[in-house]
């Protein structure tokens, strides 16, 4: 719903200049869509000098509460919204962050409180996180639907292999970086599969939604 994998990619960034060490744009892409405490483990992993996660975490949130009040949202995705509320869809927001950081990020939001139903990284019910299914499962039986029936929409690796494993259609929201000739391989897997939609914006997916509720489908 908002664009906020840059500004947590720079807080984990600059996080780990703190301590010595400069992430790589790969590893940050590593970083997209996952529990904060998973996060921190693996950026751990990756550190010059030994650092507790915790350790990290002290300098990397302040840095990220700073930051992500200035998230915008996605191109069309109040728009997406306003549209399923319109046509009666059920909705849910299923995130890897905690309950806390998503009333924060939201705060200049409200539209997102129009979603019916909220999985956050913390719920005490969730056993795994990101890419492990069980955050879309969750969120599927909070609506009392089907995974198989759920669109989800996802912009990172971790989120896609979460809904495919639920079993959900997902809409891949492509980045401009991901739009070239090239694509990096992992990505160019996930793109492979037939219950994902690549889509390079958010209106592409609710047209389509118009289309098939005004067919009766």
């Amino acid at each position: 719903m908002l664009d906020t994998e840059p500004l947590h990619a720079l807080a984990w960034q600059q996080a780990a200049h703190h301590f010595g060490t400069d992430l790589a744009p790969d590893q940050l892409i590593r970083l997209q869509g996952r529990r904060r405490h998973d996060n921190a483990k693996l950026v751990c992993s990756w550190m010059k000098q030994a650092i507790t996660p915790d350790q990290l975490l002290a300098v990397r949130q302040p840095i990220a509460r700073r930051l992500l009040p200035d998230a915008r949202p996605m191109e069309g995705a109040e728009s997406l919204v306003r549209t399923a509320e319109r046509l009666e869809i059920a909705t849910a927001l299923v995130t890897s962050s905690d309950r806390e950081s998503v009333r924060h990020k939201i705060g200049n939001h409200h539209w997102v409180n129009r979603l019916q139903l909220m999985i956050c990284g913390d719920d005490r019910e969730l056993k795994a996180g990101k890419p492990a299914p069980d955050p879309f499962l969750l969120g599927a039986a909070g609506l009392g639907v089907r995974p198989e029936d759920c669109w989800a929409f996802e912009d990172s690796r971790a989120g896609c292999e979460s809904a495919l494993a639920a079993g959900c259609l997902v809409w891949r929201l492509l980045r401009q970086t991901e739009c070239s000739d090239q694509p990096d391989p992992s990505a160019q897997e996930l793109l492979n599969s037939n219950r994902l939609i690549a889509i390079t914006q958010l209106i592409e997916a609710q047209r389509c939604l118009e289309s098939l509720v005004s067919k009766g489908d």
